[in-house]
């Protein structure tokens, strides 16, 4: 389902979003496009996505009448040098950064004991350390800029929640609260706000292997309280509300929008009672 946005509370203000072609990165992209922003939109040099993300950007500006500028950034977010670049493009398109999200993720499945090396440094190094290198870059700018700035981190309901059978993926993401709690206390006093978003399973391309297919879909929406999957907008939409100053004395914050996943399903009836 579509979102309605909230007109223009980010106006003027510069977002760089990472693994922004497709799936929960472009909708975030689109939604602080609707809203005002100009928005450096990240992925991989070889995502065909991306380029399709800076034509819905610039259609989604134009229908909100917004004069807002959005540029993509191809990067490896695993990478220093990557980062730091994708980082100077999103400060260029307003003279500054203001809002960085670090959605750039990707999971691997095997048994654990079994979990190939390669495989595991891949997920840990996009999944966790790219969040970390595009944080640190992020935090430099905002202290030279000394007006603040806000991160949203995308976790996962796997930050608190095993995942067997994606070790690398499980560890990502529990380091991912942590990192946004470390980040928030360490600079809450400059006017920096760290929070992060725990998506539950979500309609995109990393899930396709089950949405597509109506018997799985229906077997993972049995666990979910609410009886659905979500959509990438309705992350969006949260994402966009963290960021936002109406979540002005949120920080250190992981939010779940998971349907109810979190609440322990198999508990709605008194079975161990």
């Amino acid at each position: 389902m579509d979102m309605p946005s909230a007109s223009c509370r980010f106006a003027g203000r510069s977002v760089l979003v990472t693994g922004a072609a497709n799936g929960i990165g472009r909708a975030v992209a689109l939604r602080f496009a609707e809203e005002g922003a100009s928005v450096c939109a990240n992925d991989l040099e070889s995502s065909a996505g991306l380029a399709a993300t800076l034509e819905r950007l610039a259609e989604a500006s134009a229908r909100s009448g917004f004069r807002a500028r959005h540029v993509a950034a191809p990067g490896d977010v695993s990478q220093a040098a990557a980062v730091e670049t994708m980082v100077d493009t999103a400060c260029a398109l307003t003279g500054g950064l203001d809002i960085l999200v670090n959605n750039a993720g990707i999971q691997r499945q095997g048994a654990s004991h079994e979990v190939d090396a390669a495989a595991h440094d891949a997920v840990l190094n996009v999944t966790l350390n790219g969040a970390v290198l595009a944080a640190k870059a992020a935090l430099r700018r905002f202290l030279a800029q000394g007006r603040g700035g806000t991160i949203v981190n995308v976790s996962s309901v796997h930050e608190i929640i095993p995942k067997p059978g994606f070790l690398s993926y499980s560890l990502a993401k529990g380091a991912i609260g942590n990192l946004t709690r470390t980040l928030a206390l360490e600079y809450a006093d400059r006017g920096i706000r760290v929070n992060a978003v725990g998506p539950g399973a979500i309609d995109t391309p990393m899930n396709a292997a089950w949405t597509g297919d109506a018997a799985q879909r229906r077997a993972v929406e049995s666990h979910i309280p609410l009886g659905r999957v979500g959509t990438p907008q309705e992350i969006a939409a949260l994402v966009a509300f963290l960021a936002s100053d109406e979540a002005a004395y949120i920080t250190g914050q992981t939010i779940f929008a998971c349907g109810g996943l979190t609440l322990f399903n198999e508990f709605r009836q008194n079975w161990s009672s």
